[in-house]
């Protein structure tokens, strides 16, 4: 007989939901996504199943119908009644036995949640601080994978530090992103951020901060930083899909500018929340 244990309980393999053995658990073999909504509406959801569907792809997880996984993100945000609502889904390979290699005929299994968006206010305000740590994550990082391990041990160790996000830096001493959002710089009027490669999640919300950036008339330069030329910027921010903009006023042990978000960033929070209407889902 094969057995499994939970916790203290032994029972035999058979009884076991098949949950229990979704790749995703044994190999962090899935892709994810997240969204959110503006006062009732969602937005940019097609970019972001456009940007799932190529993670799908890139893993090669087939058998996926993105039209059903729009019918169902659309269906969960109005059974929850939310406004502002944040959207998490994901996609695994399937449930099997624990075995590296797949079989082909494995049925993905899909998971779901919606959430209210938590309140960012203060963040907006007064900024937040962020310290740097080596960028340990795997050498894909442009697919939404579910391996989150490198960016937990860093969110962590910049919490612990009273942070309120970890900037990545490569074994080049560049900056790459920060581990649960995308990273930017101010010099003078120009914007400065990675390059879109291998290292950089292609951000939905990086997308729609630079053609803001654009529409203030700034020059925008994709071009990884060093962490010393971080903290001698006029200003920095980082971006996340449930908060948008977030200013940064403290880099390691540099204060940012005045300690204060800067007016560029706050114009940017303007204009980003301004483009945002255009691309909100019925």
């Amino acid at each position: 007989m094969k057995l499994a244990m939970l916790n203290d309980r032994i029972v035999p393999v058979e009884s076991l939901d098949p949950i229990y053995f979704d790749r995703g658990i044994y190999f962090g073999d899935g892709v994810y996504e997240v969204l959110r909504s503006y006062h009732g509406r969602l937005f940019a959801l097609d970019d972001h199943l456009a940007r799932f569907a190529r993670s799908l792809a890139e893993v090669r997880i087939t058998s996926v119908d993105i039209d059903q996984v729009r019918s169902r993100v659309e269906r969960a945000f109005a059974t929850s009644g939310l406004t502002d609502a944040k959207i998490y889904f994901h996609v695994t390979r399937g449930s099997a036995p624990r075995n590296h290699v797949w079989n082909a005929d494995l049925e993905p299994n899909f998971f779901l949640t919606v959430s209210e968006v938590p309140d960012d206010s203060r963040d907006k305000a007064e900024g937040i601080t962020v310290s740097t740590h080596p960028d340990w994550r795997w050498k894909r990082c442009d697919i939404k994978s579910l391996n989150l391990l490198a960016n937990v041990l860093a969110r962590q160790d910049a919490a612990e530090k009273g942070c309120g996000e970890a900037i990545l830096v490569d074994e080049a001493g560049l900056i790459t992103e920060g581990a649960g959002s995308g990273f930017f710089a101010i010099l003078g009027r120009n914007l400065h951020t990675a390059p879109l490669s291998a290292n950089i999640l292609p951000s939905i919300t990086r997308k729609f901060v630079i053609q803001a950036a654009r529409n203030l008339g700034m020059e925008v330069v994709e071009q990884c930083l060093t962490p010393q030329q971080a903290a001698a910027a006029d200003e920095l921010f980082i971006v996340v899909t449930t908060k948008d903009i977030v200013p940064v006023v403290k880099f390691d042990d540099a204060v940012i500018g005045n300690g204060k978000p800067g007016p560029q960033t706050a114009a940017l929070i303007a204009e980003f929340r301004k483009s945002t209407c255009s691309h909100l889902s019925a």
